[in-house]
């Protein structure tokens, strides 16, 4: 496989804690930047994280696991406060609750202009005091990378969605792709179409917009054209859901930085006069790591050898 840019993924590590419906309880190393940035490792990118770890026996779990998985790991600076853990309440379907411990500050990265991908989303992108720090690294990355975002909403952390929305919509804006699950748009937008938040999202700067629909597929609209497409679903077995959205995510992104429409001011370009046909080998490589990852108990991230279609070997 040909180099590709070096990438940077902005976002919370933390632990998972896992009930099962049986009563077990597993601890998974997570948080959804985390693993993004393990599954884009793991699918042959180098790729940096930069984060915020307590000194705790989580916190060193965190490291080594993250670490293990061919992660460098930057900002490792949370204060006195300990790690951040999520328990993770499993229902009857592998579908998960989550209860957070959360704690997130985070120091400038330094030597930006190293990157030329820069993904973050979910909880660090909008819980203070980090998420300034975020928005202005996405800000500050435009001028020689680009950009990826996964809202990935937590309402139980994030308050009212009248009182968040603008601000994932100043980060949709700064942003090249954005992917979103079907219920992250309903709890922003309750009672708008997917299909005009998806363009209304594209019209915001995105060349790329992508809504997963859990066991419907996926959605995508290219902002060249206006043209939108499907995939179906292609999971045969379920054990847990945890982490499939961060593999998505990963496939995602490794499938459009292997195509040239991601990393570095020319590929925005390519992918902003992108159409649907250019983007599909993306979307296949994305639905194949998902796939991979709900067989597995928790976060579980796939190699290229592992992914069921031959496109993405």
């Amino acid at each position: 496989m040909a180099a590709t840019p070096q990438v940077l993924v902005v976002g919370e590590t933390l632990v998972d804690i896992v009930h099962s419906p049986d009563g077990m309880v597993s601890e998974h190393v997570g948080g959804s930047p985390a693993n993004v940035a393990m599954g884009l490792a793991r699918l042959g990118h180098d790729t940096v994280l930069a984060t915020s770890l307590g000194d705790d026996a989580h916190g060193t779990r965190c490291r080594g696991h993250v670490t293990d998985r061919g992660v460098a790991i930057e900002n490792l600076d949370a204060g006195d406060h300990p790690t951040s853990t999520a328990i993770a309440t499993l229902d009857d379907s592998g579908a998960a609750e989550y209860d957070f411990d959360l704690h997130w500050d985070l120091r400038a990265v330094d030597r930006l202009e190293r990157f030329a991908h820069v993904h973050t989303g979910s909880i660090a992108a909008t819980l203070t005091p980090g998420a300034s720090v975020v928005a202005d690294t996405l800000r500050d990355g435009r001028a020689h990378a680009t950009i990826s975002y996964d809202p990935n909403a937590r309402p139980t952390i994030m308050g009212d969605a009248d009182g968040v929305r603008s601000h994932m919509e100043r980060l949709i804006a700064l942003s090249d792709v954005v992917k979103a699950s079907e219920d992250d748009v309903e709890w922003l937008y309750a009672g708008q179409s997917l299909p005009d938040v998806m363009a209304a999202w594209g019209g915001l700067g995105p060349g790329l917009v992508v809504v997963t629909r859990g066991g419907d597929g996926v959605t995508y609209r290219v902002s060249s054209s206006g043209e939108v497409a499907a995939a179906p679903a292609r999971v045969d077995r379920v054990t847990d859901t945890v982490g499939a959205g961060d593999s998505f995510m990963a496939g995602l992104v490794s499938g459009l930085l292997d195509a040239g429409l991601l990393g570095g001011a020319e590929a925005r370009t390519r992918l902003a006069e992108a159409g649907l046909a250019d983007v599909a080998g993306a979307i296949d490589r994305a639905m194949s790591s998902s796939a991979v990852t709900v067989v597995h108990a928790g976060a579980y991230a796939p190699t290229r050898d592992e992914l069921p279609s031959a496109t993405d070997r």
